[in-house]
């Protein structure tokens, strides 16, 4: 009984006293009468609930939200529906993935009651048939997925499972907002063989990697030889600045034969040489 309806039976059961005690019985049988029936006939319904009345066992009305009347004994509720967003928690234990995994994974389901009529009608309990529907096609999806899919990519499988419990739950009145995958859990013993997977991967594109810039350095070394080739004095000031740079960046003394020196300077040494044959000559 709901505060309105308690409140206004003690009022008449108040006055029903006070008329059997100031001797005028026949008012106070009305007002006791008055305060029996208003008790089973006045409802309250909230603004999130609906009533679901039959009247002779044939479906008379839906209502709420506020105050209503039935009849007593003729009419009755069947059902009190709560329209208000819930949550329900499901998991599937040991359920085996397309690849033969198997996995535990813990999930929830955000749902509402859309038509009262149809959850109080169309199905018993509608809280149990949501559940159980739930681990159904959690383990369905489990085993038409992978389990790398199942593990990187949660927001398709959250959007699948959506989908498949809703357009379940439509026919009961019963319309899911969303499903979220809270944990996937595999057995203790894979977790070595997929960390040595990840790191084989890691180093496979690694070498990768490393193959393709060999590959581009290589190929640049290959257009420096060109240009040395085609142009000597430009191999000579390579060789000269990598002199300076070495003694610059290391403080260093170097000491390079004379014939570096004259290789990294042909002019000067054939001038050399000319000379000293010259000096021969004149010796002669």
């Amino acid at each position: 009984m709901n505060a309105i309806t308690l409140f206004i039976v003690a009022v008449l059961a108040a006055l029903s006293a006070a008329a059997a005690s100031m001797g005028n019985p026949s008012t106070a049988v009305l007002l006791g009468i008055a305060a029996l029936l208003i008790a089973p006939s006045l409802k309250m319904a909230n603004v999130w609930q609906k009533f679901v009345v039959l009247r002779a066992g044939k479906l008379h009305s839906i209502q709420g939200p506020g105050l209503f009347m039935i009849i007593p004994v003729v009419d009755s509720v069947v059902a009190v529906i709560d329209e208000r967003i819930q949550t329900t928690a499901f998991n599937a234990e040991q359920a085996l993935t397309r690849d033969t995994v198997p996995v535990n994974v813990d999930a929830i389901i955000f749902w509402h009651v859309y038509d009262a009529q149809k959850a109080a009608l169309a199905i018993t309990d509608y809280h149990q048939a949501i559940d159980r529907v739930a681990q159904t096609s959690l383990r369905e999806m489990i085993g038409a997925s992978m389990l790398a899919a199942l593990l990187s990519d949660r927001k398709e499988t959250d959007r699948q499972l959506c989908e498949d419990i809703g357009r379940k739950t439509m026919a009961w009145g019963v319309t899911v907002s969303s499903v979220e995958i809270r944990d996937v859990a595999i057995p203790e013993a894979l977790y070595d063989a997929m960390s040595r997977q990840a790191q084989a991967e890691r180093e496979k594109q690694a070498r990768i990697i490393l193959g393709a810039a060999e590959a581009e350095i290589a190929g640049k070394f290959v257009e420096a030889a060109k240009i040395y080739a085609d142009y000597p004095a430009a191999l000579q000031l390579r060789a000269m600045n990598i002199i300076y740079e070495t003694t610059k960046e290391r403080g260093a003394t170097i000491l390079m034969p004379t014939s570096m020196v004259d290789s990294m300077s042909p002019p000067t040494a054939v001038a050399a040489a000319l000379a000293g044959i010259q000096r021969a000559a004149v010796g002669l």
